[in-house]
C-alpha cells in the first residue's frame, strides 16, 4: 500500500477512510483504531489552534512512551507545527536548555515527570500553557479534558513537503543538544522505500518499545503507522512485557537495540515463550556482539536485518538483509549493510576527498532523508551538511561491493545501549568539581551496555575523592545514563604536542589494538 503523503497528518487521514475500524494503537489494554486516531488527532489539532499555535510553531512533549504521542504527533501535524519530544532521561537544566531552545509554547507532560517541570517551570521562556497528560495537576489541566473540549473537525492547514515535522534532540561534542529538523519529504521518502522491507503492511502485529524521542522509537512507530500496521505500545522495555507480548499478540516484527536482545535472550522467560509468530527482528544503532547476534538467531529462530543511520538522516540508510546473516561468514556479519534506494555512501579523507574501497575515513550520505538542517544553528548546519552531502562523524570503510563497515567514532562519542553519549558533556560535568585537575571520559568494552563510560581523572594536589564522590557531583548535572561506570585516578593525562589528549592511548589497555571497531 502506497500513501500519496505530503505532510505526517495523510498517514491518519489515509488510513481512517480506507481502514477505520483496525487497531492501530494498543497500549495497556488500550486500543485505538485508525479512525479513532484520525478524530483524536483533529480534535488536537483544533485544541492547538484555539491556543493560538501557528504553523512552525514548537510543542513539546516530556514522558514514556503511550498512544497518546502519537495523537498528539498527528493532531500537531494537523496544526502544520512541530512536534519536540524531550529525553526524558535528561536532568532538569537539559531538559531546560532542550524546552527553551526549541522555543516551545505548550508542554504536554507525564505524571512522572511533574516533579521535573515544577523545579523548572520559572525559567521557561517561551511555554504559555502546560498539559498534563494524566489527571489534572494543580493548574494544569488533564490532556483528556483539553482534548475532548474541541471539535473532531479537522482543520485541513495545507502543509508543504518542506516543512519541518519533528524535531529530534542530538547530543553535541559542546555539549550542547542540536535540534535536527526532520521535514515531511524526509519522512514520506523514508517510508516509502523502508515500510516493505521491514515487512510492514496493514494488520501486522509490530512492537514499539524504544522511547518517542529517539528515531528508533518513534520513527518505527511512524513506519507501521504508514504501513497501517498495528502498533503495540509499550511505556518502556522491560523483557518479560515483551515477551508476553510477542507471544499473546502473536507479534510478527519489532526493532531493538542489542542491549534489549542482550536482555530478552538472558530472559528466563524466553525458553517458554511462543516466538513463532516472528518473521523479523531489525536492529541498530549500536553495535553488537557476533556471539550475541549468532545466539539470538537461534533463539528467536526468524530473519535479522540489521540497519545503520542517524537522527540527522531519519534513520535507516543501509540494510544488511536476512539472507546476508550467514552465521559462518564472520565478516559479513561486522558490516552494517549497503546502502538503500536514493542513498548514495561516500568514504571522504580529512580534505574531503572520496575514497578507494578499503579505506579507512569519514563516511558522508546524500539522501532525500537528510535532514533540512539543525534549528537555529547555521554554523553547525554548514559543517555538517556540506554541499549535498551529509558528514556523519563516524569513520569506516566501503568494501568492493558496497558494503559498510564502521570503523570508528571520529568524535569520540560512547555508544552505550543504544543511546550517544558525548565524552565533552561528561567531562565538562566532572571538571568542575574542586578536586579535579584533569579529565577524560572513554568508552570501555562492557558485556551488557556494548560500551560503558570511564572517566580518567587527575585530582588537584593529591586531593582526598572517592569515584562513588565524583559520580554524585556528576548526578546532579547530566542524565542517569550518561554517569561514568567507573574512575580511574591517574598522574596525568597522554596529550599530543598541541595538548590534544590521546584517548587513543587511554582506550588501550581495554580495546587493544582493535581500539573500539564496532559493526
Amino acid at each position: 500500500m502506497s500513501i500519496e503523503m505530503v505532510g505526517l497528518a495523510d498517514i491518519a487521514r489515509v488510513h481512517a477512510a480506507q481502514r477505520p475500524d483496525v487497531a492501530a494503537l494498543v497500549f495497556e489494554g488500550r486500543t485505538t483504531t485508525y479512525g479513532a486516531l484520525d478524530k483524536a488527532s483533529s480534535r488536537i489539532a483544533s485544541g492547538l489552534i484555539a491556543e493560538g499555535i501557528k504553523p512552525g510553531t514548537r510543542v513539546a512533549h516530556l514522558d514514556k512512551s503511550s498512544d497518546l504521542y502519537f495523537e498528539l504527533l498527528f493532531g500537531i501535524a494537523k496544526a502544520n507545527a512541530v512536534m519536540v519530544s524531550v529525553n526524558w532521561r535528561l536532568a532538569a537544566p537539559e531538559v531546560l536548555h532542550i524546552i527553551n531552545d526549541a522555543e516551545a509554547e505548550i508542554l504536554f507532560v507525564g505524571e512522572e515527570y511533574f516533579p521535573v517541570v515544577e523545579k523548572i517551570r520559572d525559567e521557561f521562556k517561551t511555554v504559555r500553557k502546560i498539559v498534563s497528560l494524566d489527571s489534572r495537576h494543580g493548574g494544569w489541566q488533564s490532556f483528556v479534558e483539553w482534548r475532548d473540549h474541541h471539535p473532531e473537525t479537522d482543520p485541513r492547514l495545507p502543509a508543504r513537503a518542506a516543512d519541518t515535522a519533528v524535531q529530534f534532540y542530538t547530543s553535541g561534542t559542546t555539549g550542547l543538544p542540536k535540534g535536527a529538523e526532520l521535514t515531511n519529504a524526509n519522512f514520506a521518502f523514508m517510508f516509502e522505500h523502508w515500510s516493505k522491507s521491514w515487512l510492514m503492511a496493514p494488520g501486522v502485529a509490530t512492537i514499539v518499545c524504544l522511547p518517542m524521542f529517539h528515531i528508533g522509537g518513534s520513527g518505527w512507530g511512524i513506519a507501521g503507522l504508514f504501513a497501517g500496521a498495528t502498533n503495540h505500545v509499550m511505556r518502556e522495555f522491560v523483557p518479560t512485557n515483551v515477551l508476553a507480548t510477542i507471544e499473546r499478540e502473536r507479534i510478527e516484527v519489532m526493532l531493538l537495540v542489542p542491549a534489549m536482545i542482550l536482555f530478552l535472550v538472558q530472559a528466563p522467560q524466553i525458553r517458554e515463550t511462543d516466538l513463532s509468530s516472528l518473521r523479523l527482528i531489525v536492529y541498530g544503532a549500536a553495535p553488537i556482539p557476533a556471539d550475541l547476534l549468532k545466539q539470538a538467531m537461534a533463539i528467536f529462530g526468524c530473519g535479522f536485518q540489521q540497519v545503520y543511520g542517524l537522527t540527522e538522516t531519519t534513520g535507516a540508510i543501509t540494510l544488511l538483509p536476512p539472507e546476508d546473516h550467514d552465521p559462518s561468514d564472520a565478516k559479513k556479519l561486522l558490516s552494517c549493510g549497503y546502502a538503500q534506494f536514493g542513498v548514495e555512501l561516500r568514504i571522504v579523507d580529512d580534505a574531503g576527498k572520496e575514497l578507494p574501497p578499503g579505506k579507512v575515513g569519514e563516511i558522508a550520505v546524500r539522501s532525500p532523508q537528510v535532514m533540512h538542517g539543525y534549528w537555529r544553528l547555521p554554523d553547525a548546519t554548514k559543517r555538517a551538511i556540506q554541499g549535498d552531502w551529509f558528514i556523519t562523524g563516524d569513520a569506516g570503510y566501503l568494501d568492493n561491493k558496497g558494503y559498510l563497515y564502521i570503523y570508528d567514532r571520529v568524535k569520540d562519542m560512547i555508544v552505550s545501549g543504544g543511546e550517544n553519549i558525548y565524552p565533552a558533556e561528561v567531562e565538562s560535568a566532572l571538571f568542575g568539581h574542586p578536586a579535579v585537575a584533569d579529565v577524560a571520559v572513554i568508552g570501555v568494552p562492557d558485556e551488557r551496555w556494548g560500551e560503558a563510560v570511564k572517566a580518567v581523572v587527575v585530582k588537584k594536589n593529591d586531593a582526598d575523592i572517592s569515584a562513588g564522590e565524583l559520580i554524585g557531583w556528576a548526578r546532579e548535572r547530566i542524565a542517569g545514563y550518561k554517569l561514568p561506570k567507573s574512575v580511574d585516578f591517574i598522574d596525568a593525562l597522554p596529550r599530543n604536542p598541541t595538548g590534544k589528549i590521546l584517548k587513543r592511548e587511554l582506550r588501550k589497555p581495554y580495546w587493544g589494538d582493535k581500539q573500539r571497531q564496532v559493526n
